[in-house]
């Protein structure tokens, strides 16, 4: 039987379910892997990891410089071809960065991915914030200032799924029922900003405001993120709200 049979049955994966698993293994504090830790982590055979990994390395996907893996350079060339990295990130990122010059801390960009929220652009200027997901990474949308700001223009059915994924605590001040989640919902279009007071990290506060399309829906959210002291949602919610006005518009004309 060759290699190529004996992987097709093997659980019953083809061969872009085990790039997939490969791919998989990877994440914001997995960025370079052994064999060995790529096995356990993809949950594959060990030889279909090291045959599926070989063949990512000669396609770009993957690289090894030394005795460990990592994602490939060709990747970070396609995924710049995303729409959301490309059209929303082009559109967006100039009212980021006009933000970050006012706030000076750190200011961020996500989509609504499932449940969760997706980091799409981050500028964190000389005040680093390591706590937080990189670019890439994904956030929980419950607890997250931008993740609340997409909700709350969001339809009903994605807000129900959000919930009965469960509202798992990252603090102690995490809002952790769906009576409080909502109420903290239908708080935000009057005021135009959505607020994390430290549920995602202690001492880290969030003020996001939602970005739409050019039909008027929801498409993601911008944020100013840093110290409770520094980032006041009185002082600074009314410049992320009309940063994020600016970019809908500026999305809106870019589409």
């Amino acid at each position: 039987m060759s290699p190529a049979e004996r992987d097709s049955g093997s659980g019953g994966m083809g061969g872009l379910d085990r790039a997939a698993a490969v791919l998989g293994a990877f994440d914001a504090t997995h960025r370079e892997l052994t064999l060995a830790a790529l096995v356990a982590r993809s949950g594959l055979p060990r030889s279909t990891a090291h045959r599926t990994a070989a063949k990512m390395l000669e396609l770009g996907w993957l690289d090894k410089p030394r005795d460990r893996y990592r994602v490939g350079n060709r990747l970070f060339e396609v995924s710049g071809l995303a729409p959301v990295r490309h059209e929303l990130r082009e559109a967006v990122l100039p009212f980021l960065q006009d933000l970050h010059t006012a706030a000076r801390t750190t200011v961020q960009l996500g989509v609504l991915d499932g449940t969760q929220v997706l980091v799409v652009e981050k500028i964190t200027g000389h005040r680093p914030m390591p706590m937080l997901s990189q670019v890439g990474g994904t956030i929980p949308a419950h607890c997250s200032g931008l993740g609340r700001a997409i909700l709350a223009y969001s339809d009903a059915g994605t807000v129900d799924a959000v919930l009965a994924a469960g509202l798992t605590p990252r603090t102690p001040r995490t809002l952790t029922t769906p009576t409080a989640v909502l109420r903290e919902l239908a708080a935000i279009p009057d005021r135009g900003w959505a607020v994390d007071r430290e549920e995602g990290n202690i001492g880290v506060s969030c003020v996001a405001a939602p970005v739409f399309g050019p039909l008027g829906d929801v498409v993601a959210a911008l944020s100013v993120t840093g110290p409770t002291s520094l980032v006041r949602a009185d002082r600074i919610g009314p410049a992320v709200r009309l940063a994020a006005a600016a970019a809908s518009r500026a999305y809106s004309t870019r589409r």
